[in-house]
C-alpha cells in the first residue's frame, strides 16, 4: 500500500494551509495554541465562515452540503485544521448526529436538521452516557414509552459535555424493557427547550463547566423525532461511535503539541543548557514521536479502507485508533508538564462567558503555564469517553482477532 500523499493532494493541504491564514482571528488562534478555551459565538462565527465556503461539513455527502472530497482530502483537511489550529467544527452535530440523519433519518428529518447543523443555527449535545452505566451504554435505563403521538421521556443522562449551550439532544432511550439490552433502545431527538427537561452543571476538577448531568421529568418528544426503526437505536448507536473513535484520534493534536513543546523546551533550561539537549527528556520526546508516526499510519490505513467499506457499517479498526489515540494525547500532556515545571503550580480559572483570556506573557510563564495542569488532568478523560480503551480492547478481539 502506498500511503504517499500525491501531488494534487499536497497542493491541496496548501490551499486548506492559506484558507486558515487567511480567514481565521489570529487572536482566536493565540488563545487555542495557550490551551484556552474559545466561546461559543466565536465558535459559531468560524463554524459559518466554514460553511460560507463550503467547508461545513467536508465528510457529507454533497446533497447534503458535503465537498465531494475523497477520504484523503478529507484526512488533510482534518489534520491540517488541527495542527493549525483551528477550532473544529461542533462534533455533536456535524460527526456524529448529523451523518446518523443523512444515513438512517428520513426525509423529512434530512431537510429539518442538516441544513441548521452544518451552518451551527442549533447547537447539538450528545444524551448516551448515565450514572452507573460507565462504558456498558446498553445498560441504560433512561425510558420513552410511546402514547399516542408522541413519547413521554423519563430518566437522567451524566457527562453531557456543552448541554448549556445546547438547542438540541440525541438521545438513546429504552423503548422496549422486555427485550434483550441491546435490542430495546430507540434514538431520539429532543428540543432541550422541552418542558421537563433540566440541566445542571458538573464542576470539574480545574473549576470548568464543560459537563452536566441532564434530566428528563414526563418529557414529550414527538413521534416524528424518532430516527429510524423504534428499538434499533443500539444500530444507529454503534454507526455514531464508529465516526467518533476515527476522529478522536486527533493526530493533528498531538502533532501541534509537539511542535509546540519542542518551542518550549528549546526556551527553559536545565543547568547551561535547554531543556531539549537532556538527553532523558529526549528519549521521551522521541518515543512520543515514534509512536505518533505509528498511528499517523495506521489512520492512513483506515482512511485507504474507506473507499470499499459498506456503507453505514463501523470500522473495528477505529477502535485502535481511539486506543492509541487517546493514549498519545495523554503523553503529550505529561511531556508539556515536563516542559513547564513549576510554572504549572499557580491556576486562575477562565472567566465564564464570553469573555475570553488571552495571554500577553512569554511562551513560558505563569499566565501561559496556567493552562497546562487542567489541560493535564483534564485529559485523563480522553481515554474513557467514545468507549473506555478496556472496551475498545474487547471490540479488537472480537471483532478483527476474533477471540
Amino acid at each position: 500500500m502506498d500511503l504517499r500523499f500525491t501531488p494534487e493532494e499536497n497542493a491541496f493541504r496548501e490551499e486548506v494551509r492559506s484558507f486558515f491564514r487567511d480567514n481565521l482571528d489570529p487572536k482566536l488562534r493565540e488563545k487555542l495554541v495557550a490551551g484556552h478555551h474559545f466561546t461559543k459565538p466565536e465558535l459559531v462565527q468560524w463554524t459559518r465562515t466554514l460553511n460560507g465556503h463550503g467547508w461545513g461539513v467536508p465528510h457529507w455527502p454533497v446533497e447534503y452540503g458535503g465537498t465531494g472530497w475523497d477520504p484523503v482530502r478529507q484526512y488533510i483537511f482534518l489534520e491540517e485544521l488541527q495542527a493549525f489550529p483551528a477550532p473544529a467544527p461542533l462534533a455533536f452535530g456535524v460527526n456524529m448526529v448529523g451523518p446518523v440523519i443523512y444515513t438512517f433519518g428520513n426525509e423529512a428529518q434530512k431537510q429539518r436538521f442538516l441544513p441548521r447543523i452544518a451552518n451551527l443555527d442549533d447547537w447539538w449535545c450528545q444524551g448516551f452516557s448515565e450514572p452507573g452505566s460507565g462504558s456498558d451504554l446498553a445498560s441504560l435505563k433512561t425510558r420513552a414509552v410511546r402514547e399516542g403521538d408522541h413519547y413521554v421521556v423519563n430518566g437522567q443522562k451524566t457527562w453531557t459535555t456543552l448541554a448549556q449551550h445546547a438547542d438540541w439532544i440525541f438521545c438513546l432511550v429504552r423503548t422496549d424493557p422486555a427485550a434483550k439490552k441491546q435490542e430495546g433502545i430507540s434514538f431520539l431527538l429532543i428540543d432541550m427547550k422541552t418542558p421537563g427537561i433540566t440541566v445542571r452543571p458538573i464542576e470539574t476538577l480545574d473549576g470548568g463547566r464543560e459537563v452536566n448531568e441532564v434530566f428528563f421529568d414526563d418529557v414529550k418528544v414527538p413521534v416524528e423525532n424518532l430516527v429510524g426503526q423504534e428499538n434499533k437505536g443500539w444500530d444507529y448507536a454503534k454507526f455514531l461511535l464508529g465516526n467518533e473513535r476515527t476522529n478522536i484520534a486527533r493526530v493533528g493534536v498531538s502533532k501541534e503539541r509537539l511542535r509546540r513543546i519542542r518551542e518550549l523546551a528549546s526556551i527553559e533550561r536545565i543547568g547551561e543548557e535547554p531543556m531539549i539537549r537532556n538527553p532523558r527528556f529526549r528519549e521521551k520526546l522521541a518515543a512520543v514521536e515514534i509512536e505518533l508516526k505509528a498511528l499517523e499510519m495506521t489512520q492512513l490505513r483506515v482512511v485507504a479502507a474507506e473507499r470499499t467499506r459498506e456503507k453505514g457499517k463501523p470500522d473495528p479498526a477505529s477502535s485502535v485508533l481511539k486506543i492509541k489515540g487517546s493514549e498519545i494525547q495523554q503523553m503529550t500532556t505529561e511531556l508539556l508538564m515536563d516542559v513547564v515545571g513549576p510554572y504549572a503550580l499557580p491556576y486562575v480559572p477562565e472567566p465564564e462567558g464570553d469573555d475570553a483570556h488571552l495571554s500577553n506573557e512569554p511562551p513560558i510563564g505563569p499566565d501561559w503555564a496556567a493552562s497546562v495542569a487542567p489541560t493535564y488532568f483534564n485529559w485523563r478523560k480522553v481515554s474513557i469517553y467514545g468507549g473506555s480503551n478496556e472496551i475498545q480492547r474487547q471490540i479488537i478481539a472480537k471483532a478483527i482477532l476474533g477471540l
